[in-house]
């Protein structure tokens, strides 16, 4: 398949909920190429009128890099369409087995550099079947991204090793902390630098950087009230519906 036919097939997937084989499973993909199928499928969402809002980064925490076999972090592509309200609502239905981590988010300044810090919650939704893929196959489906909401902005202090709580109805379903991201979340920034030179993805000012997940992810099933919680940073919230 082309690199246009391999982003096709994802971008449908998003659209329809369906999920389809990997596509490592007919032909194998490099890791260039997996960002080039990334890039186009995000042309195919700017096309229809989306624009850029920030980049995310994936596999920042050690335990899951150590889990997918790789020692490095991936970078995705988010865009304003993928933004949710705090307190706003999440269709479960649109996705095709819909997840949610809490993290850290940063604000960038005209110079890319960091200038305000939030509490975050990312749903990630593989479009792979049976939530199963390879590092090229995650890459190409722009590191699982579907949907982000920030809390509030604060300066930014001290952020590792701040105490993290994600809770389904008041009720505490993971624990983490800020330290499991990159050791620090300020590591982010440079390691989005990096990986942004690498693989042509841009780092506009006033965008958002997603440092990574301070937790395991969760499934996400509908009627559900979803708060993370950030020890210094405050909270952020959102309510999944079905249909």
């Amino acid at each position: 398949m082309t690199i246009e036919e391999r982003a096709a097939l994802l971008d449908q997937a998003t659209a329809t909920g369906e999920a389809i084989p990997q596509l490592t499973s007919s032909e194998p993909m490099s890791l260039e190429t997996a960002y080039a199928v990334q890039h186009k499928g995000i042309e195919l969402r700017e096309g229809r009128g989306e624009t850029l809002a920030g980049v995310k980064l994936g596999f920042t925490s050690k335990a899951k890099a150590e889990q997918m076999g790789v020692s490095d972090v991936i970078i995705g592509s988010l865009t304003d369409r993928m933004r949710i309200e705090d307190g706003g609502t999440f269709d479960v239905s649109r996705g095709v087995h819909p997840r949610v981590e809490p993290e850290v988010a940063f604000r960038l300044g005209p110079d890319a550099e960091l200038v305000a810090v939030a509490p975050a919650l990312e749903i990630i939704d593989s479009r792979y079947r049976d939530f199963r893929f390879s590092l090229a196959d995650v890459v190409a489906d722009n590191t699982s991204a579907s949907a982000f909401v920030l809390g509030p902005w604060t300066k930014i202090g001290q952020v590792d090793a701040l105490a993290v709580d994600l809770l389904f109805d008041g009720e505490i379903v993971a624990t983490g902390s800020t330290a499991d991201i990159l050791g620090d979340p300020l590591r982010a920034l440079p390691a989005a630098q990096r990986m942004a030179a690498a693989y042509g993805h841009r780092l506009l000012g006033g965008s958002v950087l997603l440092a990574g997940a301070a937790t395991a992810a969760v499934a996400l099933k509908a009627g559900t009230h979803v708060e993370a919680r950030v020890a210094g940073l405050g909270s952020v919230s959102v309510r999944t519906k079905e249909g």
